[in-house]
């Protein structure tokens, strides 16, 4: 019984291959139209920012009694990998990690189960501790963000405004949240003078007890009547800031104004913790995000139109600017894409057209679009997005979905011109290479595995590479028996029938010239086999030449400018360097807009970005250039200012990274327990990392101490007057730093009520010896009889891993790749490694090790690729010597891509050894090709020397036609930053293994099969 063909159905039905072949066309067309799309693809951020807060502890004393108890107890959660904290006086924070391997979906329930475990300890933290404060959200992007300013206009106004301006956002559809940026919070605030206090007689704290009982919101019961209930409601809480001026104050048989002896007014806190610029002036920020599955680009045209609308609602002056519009960067970046796709199409359709003829050509044509369209239409009802990975993957799938259609129409046509009729010539293109085909495309998609199951977060970036070339590949095969037989069937011409000598083609120009040169080869086997063995292992050699990455830096045109200042600067210090290096960017032609942070960075507007973390010492700038050149330029000119300008300052100018964000590129980790120890070993690693001349701006994370003013009290005579330390540090807060000692109820908003000095007196450190402690008996005595005030100095950060007390060196590279650069220091840092004590370590950080783990996570899939390529070689082959035959033409590939990215100096990143391990999968699939030639021929009845031959002959053209249909389909994707590598790798890695596959293979089946010329041939 013959076995089902499915071309020879599809031609005995083809008024149904034709309504699917249009219904499919038409639903891809559909489909593509109704694709949401990104700029990246979704991945979980696995990480969680843990916080606390104990007002008057040192930082030493956080690590100990806070930080260590909630990293103990995060210990007993297996999925995390380390937490990484810091502590400072007064508060901690822990970022807890989880391992690469945890699933998406699980990542809630261990977010919940942290959640519960330090809810669990909480009590058992000292008294005085406010939190542990969970964020879990810290992954997510704010595609879209805006700024509000408004010349003339208070904070208050703004902030009114933006809260108008995020209802309204919220109405969009696709809108998910809505957060406002730096907007600052407001209190009422008493300030009082010592001076004038004393001279009255007033007790600074009667006024906070004043203001208290006076501001009160309490039940005062409710009346039942026989026949109604009435709510008693008495008067006294505050509704104006002229009523807490009205106040009286009693201090012994007089009664004062509160107006009168306090400055009583309503302002943002201060000093300011975080705030936000736009273009110099000062702004409140909306950052809105899309919910998940939503179309950025319809987003993008609803906010602007919202943007209309609320402008035009505004006052005059109060303007709403765009800091970072993602729909147009998507749609920029989608149209270049799609202009790289058109572009490989057309390429394939230019070598289908030259190579096959203009009617084989046009079959080949018609299949493209058709299984981009079935794609499309896999990619809807899965899910996938048009995003910068799944477009790349489009064009990456593009060079390879064309093969079995080319296999297929050039076996049809081959056979049409040795005389046979259509509808013969199309089935046995089905009976001939169907299944070669099958295990070929299988194998092809089998390079991709590691990329579907690797559990990592680069993996999970990639995720949708494997899909959309696994999707293509699979249904590339069927319409290449299907649809192509029913193409050709109808546009192909017959040939002369009758008696035709079917191997004459072969017998003429190149293909004589080809078979002369394989049995030349064939004749000097063992130099062919040797020659390429060194060529490989010379490409071995070769690729320590290769400059090494982990993922391309993006070329976005948006820069982010660090500045840190010293550990002890202030808020104001802060705002003002960020000042002098707006003003020195304003005026720069290459810069479009630039967008300051004071006191922590930029809300995460890029999936990848390497978010900064609050800090008072911090400014950071997200500086909008015109792209380009344009943005290397201003790359220059920061660095320029901050080697020249800007002495009291760190700084650093990043452009936004690809894939998932690593910071600083060359790190050290130093751990041990003693901290003056692990410094000065961090000291001599900084040392190291200095004297390389690609090293640049080498720092640590470790701050320099800060002041710390100690107030010694005298406990003898602190008890002889009743007062206590807790009455002293109480008294120095209320007038240094204020007590919030009421709450004023405006609306739905609720406003501190804070009393403490006038600023003249907070500011001065000489004025706290006669800071006032009042007595029992009203009376009070200063600061300085009770106790001693000394200057010290204390840690400012102290920053751990795992519990581990760790500093962490860091730098940034200039001329060279950052696994390059790690890689040449580490020899010197073991050096330095080896010499530690017990308990004391460097670890390797940065770039290194993020790509060191994302390629772990590829290689421990390698086993389940190599058996199912196994496997299905097996199910083609039957036989195990062709196995290894086929097998060991797989690493050719590396010869091209060491030559080629070692000529160019092209960088050798995860990207690019996605593409090498894919590339071995084609490579393979054009050696079963051969190898099953090879076997019909034997069984035709061959002699084996012919049939190796005549095999490598036969196979030449197709095997030419889908790598250079591959190669150059690749074309467009060298100009992408992101692509680049692997084009180039795979470009040069399939050209050179193809040659080889058609001299190495039948070299090397010729010697473990013993194959003699035939003497009559000699």
């Amino acid at each position: 019984m013959s076995r089902f063909n499915l071309s020879e159905w599809a031609l005995r039905h083809q008024q149904m291959v034709l309504f699917l072949l249009v219904l499919l066309t038409l639903g891809g067309v559909l489909a593509y139209g109704a694709l949401g799309q990104k700029e990246d693809p979704e991945f979980t951020v696995k990480a969680m920012l843990v916080q606390a807060y104990w007002p008057g502890s040192s930082a030493e004393q956080m690590a100990d009694q806070v930080t260590d108890r909630l990293e103990k107890k995060l210990q007993e959660v297996a999925e995390i990998d380390y937490t990484s904290s810091y502590a400072k006086p007064g508060m901690t924070q822990i970022v807890v990690i989880l391992r690469d391997d945890t699933p998406a979906s699980a990542v809630p329930d261990v977010w919940y189960q942290v959640r519960k475990k330090l809810g669990d300890i909480e009590h058992t933290l000292p008294k005085g501790v406010r939190g542990p404060f969970f964020n879990d959200e810290f992954g997510d992007t704010f595609g879209n963000m805006y700024a509000i300013t408004g010349e003339g206009f208070g904070y208050a106004e703004l902030r009114e405004y933006a809260e108008k301006a995020r209802n309204e956002f919220l109405r969009v559809a696709d809108v998910n949240k809505v957060e406002l940026v730096a907007a600052q919070d407001e209190k009422v605030y008493v300030e009082t003078s010592n001076a004038k206090l004393a001279s009255l007689g007033i007790d600074p704290s009667a006024i906070a007890s004043t203001l208290a009982r006076t501001n009160s919101v309490d039940a005062a019961g409710t009346v039942q009547t026989t026949t109604e209930q009435v709510r008693l409601a008495v008067s006294g809480e505050f509704d104006t800031v002229e009523k807490i001026r009205e106040i009286g104050i009693r201090a012994g048989e007089r009664t004062f104004r509160l107006g009168d002896i306090a400055e009583v007014r309503r302002g943002i806190v201060e000093p300011a913790s975080f705030k936000m610029r736009f273009n110099g002036e000062p702004a409140i920020g909306l950052a809105v995000s899309m919910r998940k599955g939503g179309d950025v680009i319809r987003l993008g045209e609803e906010l602007t139109h919202t943007v209309r609308h609320v402008q035009s609602n505004l006052p005059l002056g109060v303007q709403i600017h765009a800091v970072s519009d993602q729909p147009r960067v998507v749609e920029e970046a989608v149209h270049e894409f799609k202009k790289s796709l058109f572009e490989a199409v057309a390429i394939v359709l230019v070598v289908s057209f030259f190579s096959l003829g203009l009617r084989t050509g046009l079959v080949v044509a018609l299949s493209i679009p058709l299984v981009l369209a079935m794609t499309f239409l896999v990619m809807y009802y899965l899910g996938i997005e048009l995003q910068r990975i799944s477009l790349g993957a489009l064009i990456v799938s593009l060079g390879l979905l064309v093969d079995d259609a080319i296999i297929a129409v050039e076996m049809m046509a081959l056979k049409l011109e040795q005389g046979w009729d259509k509808f013969r010539a199309a089935t046995y293109a089905y009976t001939a290479t169907a299944f070669p085909m099958l295990t070929g495309t299988l194998i092809t998609a089998a390079g991709f595995l590691p990329v579907g199951f690797a559990k990592s977060s680069a993996g999970e970036y990639v995720f949708s590479l494997f899909q959309v070339v696994g999707i293509s590949l699979m249904l590339s095969w069927l319409v290449a028996v299907v649809f192509t037989p029913y193409l050709g069937f109808r546009l192909l011409k017959e040939g002369a029938h009758g008696h035709v000598d079917e191997d004459a083609v072969y017998r003429r120009g190149f293909y004589a010239r080809f078979r002369r040169f394989v049995e030349a080869c064939l004749v000097r086997r063992r130099l062919v086999i040797a020659i390429t063995g060194a060529a490989f292992a010379g490409s071995i050699a070769l690729f320590g030449l290769v400059p090494k990455q982990f993922f391309p830096a993006s070329d976005r045109p948006e820069l982010m400018v660090d500045l840190w200042m010293p550990q002890a600067a202030t808020f104001e210090a802060s705002h003002q360097e960020v000042q002098a290096l707006e003003k020195k960017l304003r005026d720069d032609p290459d810069v479009v807009a630039v967008t300051s942070y004071i006191g922590s960075g930029s809300p995460r507007f890029y999936l990848p970005l390497d978010v900064q973390t609050p800090h008072l010492n911090l400014g950071e700038l997200m500086v909008m250039t015109k792209g380009g050149e344009a943005r290397e330029r201003v790359v220059e000119k920061i660095q320029g200012l901050f080697d020249h300008d800007f002495p009291l300052v760190r700084g650093r100018v990043n452009r936004l990274e690809n894939g998932p964000p690593v910071g600083y590129p060359v790190q050290f980790r130093v751990y041990g327990t003693d901290n003056r120890e692990v410094q000065a070993v961090a000291d001599r690693v900084a040392a190291t990392m200095r004297a390389h001349p690609n090293v640049r701006r080498v720092n640590q994370d470790w701050g320099e101490r800060l002041k710390r003013l100690r107030v010694d009290v005298d406990q003898d005579k602190a008890r002889q007057l009743g007062i206590t330390s807790r009455e002293i540090q109480s008294a120095l807060q209320a007038a240094i730093s204020g007590t919030t000692v009421t709450q004023y109820l405006e609306g739905d908003d609720t406003l501190d009520v804070v009393a403490r000095l006038v600023g003249a007196e907070r500011a001065d450190l000489n004025t706290l010896k006669d800071t006032k402690v009042y007595l029992r008996n009203g009376k009070f005595v200063p600061v300085s009889q009770v106790a001693r005030l000394s200057l010290d100095t204390e840690d400012s950060i102290l920053w751990r891993r795992s519990r581990v007390p760790t500093l962490t060196v860091r730098g940034d590279v200039s001329g060279a790749e950052a696994p390059d650069v790690t890689l040449a220091l580490k020899p010197q840092i073991e050096k330095i490694a080896r010499e530690l004590p017990l308990g004391y370590g460097i670890d390797v950080g940065g770039t290194l090790e993020s790509s060191t783990d994302s390629q772990a996570s590829i290689f421990a899939v390698m086993p389940l690729t190599i058996v199912a390529v196994l496997l299905l070689l097996m199910l083609q082959l039957q036989d195990m010597k062709k196995m290894a035959i086929v097998l060991l033409t797989a690493p050719l590939g590396l010869i091209g891509v060491a030559l080629i990215m070692a000529i160019f100096r092209i960088p050798y990143g995860f990207v690019a050894m996605l593409g090498v391990i894919a590339l071995a999968g084609m490579i393979i699939r054009n050696s079963v090709i051969l190898v099953v030639q090879i076997d019909h021929d034997l069984a035709a009845g061959r002699p084996l020397w012919d049939a190796i031959v005549e095999s490598a002959v036969r196979r030449l053209r197709p095997i030419l036609l889908t790598a250079l249909a591959a190669i150059l389909a690749m074309v467009p994707l060298t100009r992408s930053v992101f692509w680049g590598p692997m084009a180039w790798a795979i470009m040069g890695g399939l050209l050179v293994a193809t040659v080889l596959t058609l001299i190495f293979l039948p070299a090397l089946y010729a010697s473990w099969y013993g194959a003699r010329k035939p003497a009559a041939a000699s």
